[in-house]
């Protein structure tokens, strides 16, 4: 067991919260929601923004540990469990990059059926009684070790009747504090016909645009230990999972600022850890020194598939 993980062996929550700025400029773009636009809300210490839902930095802290040339997790984590999907015999996607996980269409609805008929036969002992979240941890670990961090549900009616849902361990959100409208806007320019017809793309196009300035803005952090602790797992599950959570926090940090072409952040100072007080996140060098070796002792232990990285083809 690393070092940094003494500290957190009976602590229930791991709590961190790190100051962020516009990386130029004063201005930055939050996340927009469907028939809502910007995510704003009063408090009693004012008016306030979600510049990065929970949902959206879950598949930041996932998308941070792949390797899109290489199209396999980066290589620090080489060896833990998920799913690829090939589709012609090249790569598709994985279950690391889909917003579901292992709940994909990619992979449950695909026409090649191996994959999902050995979901359902290890999660038919779960289709008659309340759902055992040891047994569905275990599978979970063994296909997709990152669904114990960023929960799973599992919806398919074959799959236990739809009732296998795993809450996230690792949860993730950015605000921003006093935040105030920073109006602008612009016009595509069309030089050639400025008169012409608009709906089909013609004519100069006049738009507003709004930004946000403000007086704070920070990331928070909260990894839920008790939960892994209660997944029932080896003790070299429970040292990965946790230690996976840290890397993916620090490399998101390093790697994962730039959320938009028009909000792209920077750490103001390090990580500040509300909880357990005294304890240091480690660096992002300690963590990708320390992960090889775990990854090979929860695979030792018989934690992930044989071999690892489970193969779907994807046919309609």
């Amino acid at each position: 067991m690393p070092d940094y993980l003494d500290g957190l062996s009976d602590e229930p929550r791991l709590l961190m919260q790190v100051p962020l700025q516009p990386l130029q400029g004063s201005r930055f773009q939050p996340t927009g929601f469907p028939d809502l636009g910007a995510a704003v809300y009063q408090t009693g210490e004012g008016q306030q923004l979600l510049v990065e839902s929970a949902q959206s930095m879950a598949n930041r802290l996932e998308g941070v540990c792949w390797d899109d040339a290489a199209e396999h997790v980066v290589e620090p984590l080489d060896g833990i469990s998920y799913v690829r999907v090939e589709q012609d015999d090249e790569f598709l996607t994985s279950s690391i990059l889909e917003a579901h996980r292992l709940n994909s269409p990619y992979i449950l609805e695909s026409k090649d059926k191996s994959f999902f008929s050995t979901l359902q036969e290890e999660t038919d002992a779960l289709a008659t009684k309340p759902v055992d979240l040891h047994l569905l941890a275990k599978i979970l670990m063994r296909y997709d070790c990152s669904c114990l961090l960023h929960g799973a549900f599992l919806a398919k009616k074959e799959l236990a009747g739809g009732r296998l849902r795993m809450p996230r361990s690792l949860s993730a959100f950015i605000e921003a504090s006093g935040v105030r409208v920073a109006t602008s806007g612009g016009v595509k320019k069309d030089e050639v016909n400025p008169q012409g017809d608009t709906a089909k793309g013609f004519g100069h196009v006049p738009y507003s645009r709004e930004e946000y300035t403000a007086d704070a803005i920070a990331a928070y952090f909260n990894l839920d230990l008790s939960q892994i602790r209660a997944f029932g797992l080896a003790e070299s599950a429970q040292d990965l999972l946790t230690t996976v959570a840290l890397y993916k926090i620090r490399r998101f940090l390093r790697e994962g600022l730039r959320l938009r072409t028009a909000c792209d952040l920077e750490m103001v100072g390090d990580v500040v850890v509300k909880r357990p007080e005294g304890w240091e996140l480690p660096d992002l060098a300690d963590l990708e020194a320390d992960l090889p070796g775990l990854v090979a002792a929860a695979a030792g232990d018989g934690l992930f598939a044989d071999p690892p990285v489970t193969t779907v083809v994807f046919t309609e």
